[in-house]
């Protein structure tokens, strides 16, 4: 079995972090998120990675991957000049998919639980294709599948006004080969695109068995600001134990569950975990609240920080009060003493913003 994981498209909804950084090379508590779907891949024991990669930044991704390919993959990256859809993806993949099975991933999206059982359930040759599916509060956003008692897809419909159910298509596929037969036979949608729920649909007219699995973890997509410090506050929740490697000083405080990485400094400063700091970073005269991720590099002085995500190299001065927010690497917030007014802010790198 190989992988084809999407990482391409432009990222529109982060902007401006996407300007300058892929949207999938974003980080949740301070590790990028395809590193989570790889780790995925890696569980299952998956060894032949294809990755789709737009013009924009697929060389980003490129770079990344290689440069810490840590899982031991063989990567192909694949050049989709388009967005148009994720079918497209497929037809552009297929001369590396071949005559393989693969399990198809978003490279944008992360989960709470291990897809093990799920890939295991598609090997044992129960049908053509096999979707993850989550139950959601407001199916409309989503693509919808039908499925009967058995759990056999019925039909699927793409944000529906009207959802006849409540399970979200997540992201996650495995196919066989005969989904390349089904993409022939469609043509774009009303959007201009191939889409895989038309394909998937396909399969299911020519006869063949199209089965799903239900995921009972969560499912966050990070595609928007609040997604992404969602998907930050969860996995700081869940996952994030008490390391502590930095230095921190006899008049700082740090309680529960937080990670300190070396060469990093807390002085004179409060921090309440959930909590990751990352390498040589300094806390001076500040207090950082529960559900923040700070990276490497970074200065906070004077500041109090809650809820929030700092990429690399980010510096914090005078701040009163600094809360759900997003800041690019090697940005600058700085406020007047004067200014007690609480700052929400979402900035791309190298940005100044002075109060």
């Amino acid at each position: 079995m190989k992988a084809l994981v999407l990482a391409g498209g432009k990222g529109t909804r982060l902007r401006p972090l996407t300007f300058t950084l892929a949207k999938q090379l974003i980080p949740v508590v301070n590790k990028p998120i395809i590193h989570y779907v790889m780790d995925q891949l890696k569980e299952v024991g998956i060894e032949e990675v294809g990755v789709i990669i737009s013009p924009e930044t697929g060389k980003l991704i490129r770079e990344a991957l290689e440069a810490e390919n840590k899982w031991g993959f063989s990567f192909e990256f694949i050049l989709q000049e388009e967005p148009k859809g994720l079918a497209h993806a497929v037809k552009t993949a297929q001369g590396f998919l071949g005559d393989d099975d693969f399990l198809m991933y978003l490279g944008d999206n992360l989960i709470g639980e291990s897809i093990v059982p799920f890939v295991d359930r598609f090997k044992s040759g129960e049908g053509e294709s096999l979707i993850l599916l989550k139950e959601v509060e407001d199916p409309r956003m989503f693509g919808v599948a039908v499925i009967d008692d058995k759990g056999r897809i019925k039909r699927l419909i793409e944000k529906p006004k009207d959802p006849p159910s409540n399970l979200a298509i997540v992201g996650i596929y495995l196919f066989s080969p005969e989904i390349h037969d089904a993409i022939s036979k469609i043509k774009p949608s009303w959007r201009g695109e191939l889409e895989i729920t038309d394909a998937i649909q396909k399969l299911l007219e020519d006869g063949k068995r199209v089965n799903s699995h239900i995921l009972n973890g969560w499912w966050l997509d990070t595609g928007k600001k609040d997604d992404l410090l969602e998907a930050n506050r969860v996995v700081l929740d869940e996952w994030v134990k008490r390391r502590i490697s930095g230095e921190i000083d006899s008049n700082s405080k740090v309680v529960g569950r937080v990670v300190l990485e070396q060469n990093s400094v807390i002085e004179n400063s409060t921090v309440r975990g959930p909590v990751t700091i990352g390498e040589g970073t300094v806390v001076k005269n500040s207090f950082i609240g529960p559900y923040t991720s700070i990276g490497n590099n970074c200065t906070i002085e004077n500041a109090s920080i809650e809820h929030a995500v700092l990429l690399d190299g980010s510096r914090v001065l005078g701040v009163q009060r600094l809360e759900d927010s997003v800041l690019g690497r090697k940005t600058l917030v700085q406020q007047n003493p004067q200014n007690h007014s609480p700052l929400q802010l979402m900035l791309g790198d190298n940005s100044e913003v002075l109060l």
